[in-house]
């Protein structure tokens, strides 16, 4: 099954799943205990004041259920997730989904969690909208988060010049509104490809598709003739309105509040649930949020590099840089040129990037202390340093220029130098500690 409800009965049998079952509220209870658990376990909450639904959270939170979703071990995910990329495989369209149990009108329904103080209001954060792209007919599927301003209308956050925004302005410059759809509570190998910026005129529903190893099945609606997966929880279809704004404003990935927008609105037509539905909620800046968005774009770096420059190890997208902005490449250096060419490179594959160290192999760039330990012995800042100045940079970083989108970027070359002893770098062992057990010598 390629449903939700599979990946958390597969959660429940690896034990990392807590079930809540206390009352609890969706103003900021829900947020506190999904933060208090981050990193460590999925959330199952089945008793919600506000909600007969239920909720689940911090599905993707760690590397370990991330490779879970994608059905492969940690070691492998950026293999499975390339090779999903490259063999897209489109899903069957059957007749009827079964998040068509149920159909309202009310979006008060689903239990939409109010997160931070400041926030504008509660909002959607696990949101995937369809649309059809003009160019091409196929369609496109993308992470937009929804703030509900009655029960038939909601903000819809889009970035400008990614692919649904394309797809607005081109319904709006013809004196249309865009027809969208929008599912909650997918399977999260959904969510993954969801949150992968694909090609103009692909379709990342494709890669989930292959993800899921062809078992998806999509299901057509009514009004927008839209397809989504047929085992989705909950399933909303309507219309951007060309003409209308409201203003919001919300958390993003760093943790931090992105300034006050004016976004469009979606007009629903139609909410759709499976019985017993189960929502889906992504608290932005932890965990979740930060591997949904980071590890898509940390496979895509891996594949790049690995293809330009085979001296490549591993690329981590660190958690200090919010696995979004901050970059550590662990290669097998062959020339005393390899690390600045290496560091031009991964900025070219993710403009987002602020922050690029290189570092040996013998260093662990998934381990902070490490790759400062790198930075202090085989760095020196009048030669090994790169800056970058007045480039592209990521809108999220509130200490860049965002109306300009510009920044400066740094590059660091944490490798051994050529032309020094190599002994000098060698971190001295002892033989046979690992078989050492301290138990025995302290009783």
């Amino acid at each position: 099954m390629s449903d939700l409800r599979n990946y958390i009965s597969k959660l429940k049998k690896s034990k990392d799943l807590k079930i809540v079952k206390t009352k609890v509220s969706t103003k900021f209870e829900i947020a506190g205990i999904t933060a208090k658990v981050d990193g460590l376990d999925a959330v199952l909450f089945e008793n919600i004041k506000e909600s007969k639904f239920h909720l689940v959270s911090n599905l993707v939170g760690t590397r370990k259920r991330f490779a879970l979703a994608v059905g492969t071990t940690e070691a492998n995910i950026h293999q499975k997730i390339i090779s999903a990329i490259k063999k897209a495989k489109r899903p069957k369209v059957i007749p009827y989904g079964k998040f068509m149990e149920n159909k309202s009108k009310n979006v008060y329904s689903m239990p939409i969690v109010t997160h931070f103080e400041k926030e504008s209001g509660p909002f959607i954060t696990s949101s995937i909208a369809y649309a059809v792209n003009p160019d091409t007919g196929k369609q496109n599927s993308s992470f937009h988060r929804l703030m509900p301003i009655d029960k038939t209308h909601f903000s819809i956050r889009m970035v400008e010049g990614r692919h649904l925004h394309r797809c607005f302005i081109d319904a709006k410059e013809h004196g249309e509104d865009l027809k969208i759809a929008i599912t909650v509570g997918v399977h999260p190998a959904i969510s993954i490809a969801g949150a992968y910026q694909a090609e103009w005129g692909k379709d990342e529903i494709d890669i989930a598709n292959s993800l899921l190893d062809g078992k998806l099945t999509l299901a057509k609606l009514p009004y927008s003739g839209l397809n989504v997966p047929s085992n989705s929880e909950i399933v909303m279809e309507g219309k951007i309105l060309r003409d209308k704004t409201h203003p919001e404003w919300m958390v993003e990935m760093l943790q931090t509040y992105d300034h006050k927008r004016s976004q469009p609105i979606f007009e629903l037509e139609n909410l759709y649930f499976r019985n017993n539905p189960i929502f889906h909620d992504v608290l932005s800046g932890y965990s979740e949020h930060r591997l949904l968005m980071g590890m898509p774009i940390e496979s895509k770096l891996n594949g790049e590099l690995k293809k330009t420059f085979p001296q490549t190890v591993q690329v981590s997208m660190t958690n200090g840089g919010c696995n979004w902005l901050h970059a550590v490449v662990q290669i097998k250096k062959k020339n005393e040129s390899d690390p600045k060419k290496i560091i031009k490179k991964t900025f070219e594959s993710h403009r987002s990037l602020k922050q690029v160290t290189i570092v040996d192999e013998d260093i662990d760039p998934n381990n902070a202390e490490s790759v400062e330990y790198a930075m202090a012995t085989r760095f020196q800042a009048d030669k090994d340093l790169v800056i970058l100045k007045n480039v592209r940079g990521s809108s999220l970083d509130p200490s860049s220029n965002q109306q300009k989108l510009k920044t400066a970027k740094i590059g660091f070359d944490a490798t051994r130098s050529f032309s020094k002893r190599p002994e000098g770098f060698e971190m001295a062992k002892i033989p046979k500690i690992d078989k050492i057990k301290l138990k025995k010598y302290f009783k």
